[in-house]
């Protein structure tokens, strides 16, 4: 193989590792300020498109054990990757497409997972991380209220008996 393809090789072998997901894309008529754009966007998710050689891409996804994209690598392909909140990568693509129609996502790779394009757009309607940890909190505490409620009510009860008894006692 040749120096410079094995370069290519590499270089698309550490894009891949950077992340526990990549969503494939197709840029067709996307100019380079549309793109420039988008990798605006997604470096607020610390997320990054590349244009990649298909050829390459399968290379170094089979090097990195990843399952089979080929089904999907036709036509000019980008890649996304990066940053720890997929979902909130999946919402800016999303986005994207809907302002733009222009960028559309072909696949992705979830925990070493081939998964859909529809399977990517349902994961951009998923809530924050931020959303997801609220709720679980509030979720913890609704227990811990309940509890203390009822262990108060019996206190209450008493208080409540106690005052009736002083309230018979001065009429």
């Amino acid at each position: 193989m040749r120096a410079e393809k094995q370069y290519l090789i590499a270089e698309v072998e550490s894009h891949l590792k950077k992340s526990d997901y990549v969503i494939l894309a197709n840029f067709t008529g996307a100019t380079v300020a549309d793109v420039a754009d988008l990798r605006g966007k997604l470096a607020a998710e610390k997320a990054e498109f590349h244009v990649i050689k298909n050829s390459s891409l399968r290379v170094a996804a089979k090097a990195l054990g990843l399952p089979d994209i080929e089904g999907v690598l036709a036509g000019p392909t980008a890649v996304v990757i990066g940053g720890r909140n997929s979902p909130g990568v999946a919402k800016i693509l999303k986005q994207f497409f809907k302002e733009k129609q222009k960028v559309s996502v072909k696949a992705g790779v979830l925990g070493r997972k081939l998964i859909t394009a529809k399977e990517v757009e349902l994961l951009a309607e998923m809530p924050s991380m931020e959303s997801l940890r609220s709720q679980l909190l509030g979720l913890l505490n609704q227990p811990a209220g309940a509890f203390v409620r009822v262990i108060n009510a019996a206190n209450q009860s008493l208080v409540n008996v106690l005052q009736a008894k002083v309230r018979a006692a001065s009429a």
